[in-house]
């Protein structure tokens, strides 16, 4: 699978870092402007280079989703975005109240990342690696099997710590490989699965429900906590909301596509909501 490599530097101070986003500084600021995507979309960065990643095919539970923050059980969450900054090479993190990072031993880690493109909101959705890039910067390369396990996302997936989140802009064999990875760690009963409801139920009267013991699909729960915002409507009309959103996904094992998560969830009389298929045999269109 040919990506695009921008070698750099990882930098989060003043940054809200999570399992699945942290803050990058290419070497030369240039080479942003190489990175396609989806309807060409360009990547926001400061003069300076610094830009926003968001991890490829990975998801971690949420620390502060939305005007409102809501979380996720933040034992997994902050597991997850800990996990990321120790593996990328921050020996120690300190943050302030609101999750802000305020200084880490060192100031910097040296890095790369893989890219095809950026997402909606301007972020590089790409594979992270640290230390010395395999290649010249600025320049595609081949990313195999080999190149995939020494990347963050592939690690994060062995950890348990996060769900596979899979975008059509991946290609099939790496998406094998991070499917085998996330099945391993599940089976092995590692990092969040053993709270994980998916798709076995999770039973939802409020936020409260969410937020503090069960582990679901971080997609799921973002769709959950902004209905339930709404406050006007029953959970029975779940489903129907979902309709609305239009999330536009395939079913792997059964190469269905669907407009819709409705297509996907199921909402029973006993106020419990859950997924007939799990994340990996997903696949989303990019918005």
């Amino acid at each position: 699978m040919p990506m695009l490599l921008i070698k750099g530097f990882y930098d989060v101070k003043g940054s809200q870092p999570d399992g699945d986003t942290v803050h990058f500084t290419a070497d030369n600021p240039i080479e942003w402007d190489l990175v396609g995507g989806v309807g060409g979309r360009a990547v926001e960065h400061s003069a300076v280079g610094r830009a926003t990643l968001r991890l490829d095919a990975v998801d971690a539970l949420e620390t502060h989703y939305g005007p409102s923050r809501v979380h996720q059980p933040l034992q997994f969450a902050h597991a997850a975005r800990d996990e990321l900054l120790n593996w990328l090479g921050f020996t120690e993190v300190q943050r302030g109240s609101d999750e802000t990072v305020t200084a880490t031993t060192p100031d910097t880690v040296p890095g790369f990342i893989l890219t095809r493109g950026a997402d909606v909101h301007g972020r590089c959705v790409a594979l992270a690696g640290r230390g010395t890039p395999p290649a010249t910067s600025g320049l595609e390369i081949d990313v195999d099997v080999p190149v995939l396990r020494t990347t963050v996302n592939h690690h994060l997936l062995t950890t348990g710590l996060v769900y596979p989140t899979f975008y059509r802009s991946l290609f099939t064999s790496l998406r094998t490989e991070m499917t085998a990875a996330a099945k391993e760690a599940r089976e092995a009963g590692r990092g969040l699965w053993p709270s994980d409801v998916t798709t076995t139920g999770a039973k939802t009267t409020g936020l409260a429900s969410l937020t503090d013991d069960i582990a679901v699909l971080p997609k799921l729960f973002r769709r959950l906590v902004d209905y339930l915002h709404l406050g006007t409507m029953p959970l029975a009309c779940f489903p129907a909301y979902l309709a609305g959103v239009q999330d536009r996904f395939s079913i792997l094992t059964t190469g269905e596509r669907h407009v819709g998560l409705h297509h996907v969830v199921e909402v029973t009389n006993d106020h419990t909501v859950r997924m007939t298929y799990p994340p990996e045999d997903l696949l989303f269109d990019e918005a």
